[in-house]
């Protein structure tokens, strides 16, 4: 499992809550297709953070790399209806700052620790 981690700063005209349902409407759609496993969308409480800390947190999971480069590949189609939904989404994200995680230790990981 892998977790693609993308923190969000809106645009000064984009509406909390319409976002919100913009990214349900996009994940939903991912999720649907199987190119995602599941999804999550936080936003920073009462201001609650350091300096850098943006306000939204998006957290996305996948099962691997293969289905990381899927999820691109899939938002890159030309079908109309993935374009709509990506575009309804992006063009409310002002700044946005993205990182991959998995979960720690790994059993690759610990294979190789056992045999050290």
């Amino acid at each position: 499992m892998n977790l693609y981690h993308c923190s969000i700063d809106l645009r000064d005209t984009s509406k909390a809550l319409a976002f919100a349902a913009a990214v349900e409407a996009w994940m939903g759609h991912l999720q649907s297709n199987g190119v995602i496993l599941s999804w999550r969308l936080c936003r920073r409480k009462l201001g609650f953070g350091a300096p850098q800390s943006r306000d939204f947190l998006l957290e996305i999971e996948v099962e691997n790399m293969t289905q990381l480069d899927e999820a691109f590949r899939f938002t890159a189609s030309s079908e109309t209806g993935v374009e709509r939904l990506y575009t309804t989404v992006h063009q409310m994200v002002g700044t946005v700052d993205v990182a991959l995680y998995r979960p720690f230790p790994d059993p690759e990981r610990a294979e190789r620790m056992a045999l050290i």
